[in-house]
């Protein structure tokens, strides 16, 4: 066995990640990927979730790239995966990285060519999952009240007689 070298930073999915974190949590600093799929990944390949992401071989982090590098985690239930029935395939897959950016960038951009009414509250730039917007989401500058000349207060006017 080679000498033991822990490494305070880990090189995942093409970014740097905190080696002293627990392993879900490090896991988890990838976009793409929560606590509990780093749970399950990690159950799957048989490796502690205690240890820290810094004590992981190079071979068990292979084999953690490994296993989401084909867009799918086998022997995992379809809950986990977070593209479920993708639109362009039909298949259950799971993004990391700059490939979720991409695809939801482009989820986007269809519904805004179809002119659905998502596409459409996002091209306005509204909220699009059914909020409120009486007054939440406001942008630009605030608009106070305007006073009328009587609403003035009593003390105003004796200040500018004298």
């Amino acid at each position: 066995m080679s000498e033991y070298q822990f490494r305070y930073i880990v090189r995942l999915f093409g970014q740097d990640v905190d080696g002293t974190m627990k392993a879900p949590y490090g896991l988890a600093m990838v976009k793409g990927i929560g606590y509990n799929t780093a749970r399950l990944i990690l159950m799957r390949l048989g490796i502690d979730k205690d240890r820290r992401l810094g004590e992981l071989t190079d071979s068990e982090l292979k084999k953690v790239e490994e296993m989401l590098s084909n867009k799918s985690i086998e022997s995992l239930p379809t809950w986990v995966y977070n593209r479920r029935k993708d639109v362009e395939s039909g298949l259950d897959l799971h993004y990391v990285t700059s490939d979720l950016v991409f695809a939801v960038r482009n989820d986007i951009e269809r519904e805004k060519k179809l002119k659905s009414w998502r596409g459409v509250r996002h091209s306005l730039g509204l909220k699009v999952r059914g909020q409120r917007t009486r007054t939440t989401g406001r942008t630009g500058t605030t608009i106070g009240v305007k006073r009328s000349k009587g609403a003035q207060p009593a003390g105003g006017q004796q200040a500018q007689k004298k």
